[in-house]
């Protein structure tokens, strides 16, 4: 029986392990989540989709940002970071690069 219970958590570790990696190489709306965690990311925007780099207009717990994700030889990784804020004379956001 013990037998039984240690092979189903085994499975399923592995089935979410395999979940995890293709929503790291098909869904990059859900890396973006996964790749900045300590940024409080809590919406995005998609502003530009390519095969292999999509651009994002994302709402952070420091304000608007900025990313684009690029797609490497397996996965989605971040390539660009970009906090943005409001002009005082202005309503166009401006960057500032971090």
């Amino acid at each position: 029986m013990a037998s039984l219970v240690v092979v189903g958590i085994a499975a399923g570790l592995g089935r979410a392990t395999v979940n995890l990696g293709a929503a790291l190489t098909d869904k990059p709306d859900i890396a973006i989540y996964l790749l900045l965690p300590d940024e409080g990311l809590h919406s995005i925007e998609v502003l530009k989709e390519e095969e292999n780099e999509r651009h994002y207009m994302a709402e952070s717990k420091d304000g608007p940002k900025f990313i684009i994700l690029k797609k490497g030889e397996e996965e989605w990784y971040i390539s660009h970071v970009e906090r943005l804020h409001a002009d005082a004379n202005s309503e166009e956001p401006e960057a500032e690069t971090e």
